[in-house]
């Protein structure tokens, strides 16, 4: 494949970054499937780990809504970034750091679909990044909320994909320890 162009679009490690967005307890309590989305973002966390891509995680207003939720927390990298608005661009200089990284394409998971992680998203669009959304890796209370916002993200530029996608991706090949790693937290 060394003369193949492959699509811009598909994810690479070198270039990519997890974020992991307000988890928490008391928004956790009030989403829809939250068991499958708690299953599906561990899942995830634990491929971005195995492949040593750099995650970022945001709670909103802690005082208030608590944690990042234990099951996540417990697979995080690092100390949550606070934050009092619903963008993480305005999560201290988060977006200044992963351009620092060399960072262009971030992998965006979190809770609700429709507030903190559309925005964050259509932010970091508007910054130049190229984000990707796991569908079953975020949620909101209500169903029409979070198809809703799906939709929207999608029609500004977002790439709406899932779990097993992003990591395949990640990946690009199958002949290595990686790829036996993350085929056994996939299933």
């Amino acid at each position: 494949m060394n003369n193949i162009k492959r699509h811009p679009i598909l994810l690479q490690s070198n270039k990519t970054a997890l974020l992991v967005i307000d988890i928490q307890e008391r928004l956790l309590k009030v989403m829809r499937k939250r068991e499958l989305l708690i299953k599906d973002v561990v899942k995830l966390i634990k491929g971005i780990k195995v492949l040593g891509i750099p995650m970022y995680y945001t709670e909103q207003y802690p005082k208030g809504l608590g944690e990042t939720a234990a099951e996540i927390k417990n697979e995080l990298n690092g100390e949550a970034i606070q934050k009092l608005s619903f963008s993480c661009a305005g999560a201290g200089n988060l977006f200044n750091k992963l351009k620092e990284k060399n960072i262009s394409q971030v992998i965006v998971c979190g809770i609700e679909t429709h507030v903190c992680v559309q925005q964050t998203v259509l932010d970091l669009l508007a910054n130049g990044f190229q984000v990707n959304v796991p569908a079953n890796t975020v949620s909101s209370r209500t169903k029409i909320d979070y198809k809703t916002a799906l939709r929207r993200m999608e029609e500004h530029g977002a790439e709406i994909t899932t779990v097993e996608a992003v990591l395949f991706e990640l990946l690009n090949v199958c002949t290595t320890q990686e790829f036996k790693d993350i085929a056994k937290i996939i299933k």
